[in-house]
């Protein structure tokens, strides 16, 4: 006896309860909560990449502007007494970050700096070094850009720097 496969697929078919056969698709519903689902778990995915970018330069150039203070700072402690005297002193300093995930698109960042002397005005005055004393400021600026938002950030340092100190050893002078 030979079978029509044909015949037999299609009387199988109409042998199923009906509740079965709709079943066994997904309707245009579901598909489309599925579809938005995944859409915004691609988008939150997305925004979550990005955001840890932005973060992680801006802990990088946080992070190099202490440096850059830092250095100044050992800079003008190593300085002599007389040449404190020719401040303010500007400055500049380019930073370029690693990779092509910067934030300034490759460029780097600019950071500007100021170094101001005034009197140490912190210590009292019936401290006898006071006037051996002198107070350094300073002040660093630089720029991001997060998109279309531009944000400026600043840093300042303070230090005390003794007319006596250091720099002598360095310098090779005796108070």
């Amino acid at each position: 006896m030979k079978v029509n496969y044909y015949q037999f697929r299609n009387q199988r078919r109409h042998d199923c309860p009906r509740g079965l056969r709709a079943s066994t698709a997904f309707t245009l519903v579901e598909v489309m909560v599925a579809v938005f689902i995944l859409g915004v778990a691609m988008i939150s995915l997305y925004a979550g990449f990005t955001s840890g970018f932005m973060l992680v330069d801006s802990a990088r150039e946080e992070l190099r502007a202490s440096q850059i203070l830092t250095q100044k700072a050992e800079a003008i402690r190593l300085c002599t007494w007389s040449s404190l005297t020719n401040c303010p002193i500007s400055f500049s300093e380019t930073y370029d970050a690693p990779g092509p995930g910067s934030s300034t698109g490759g460029g780097g960042t600019l950071f500007v700096g100021t170094v101001t002397t005034n009197a140490a005005s912190s210590i009292p005055d019936t401290c006898a070094y006071k006037t051996n004393m002198c107070m350094a400021t300073i002040t660093l600026y630089w720029t991001n850009n997060y998109g279309k938002q531009t944000v400026v950030h600043t840093r300042t340092l303070k230090t005390l720097v003794a007319r006596y100190g250091i720099q002598n050893y360095i310098w090779g002078t005796t108070p």
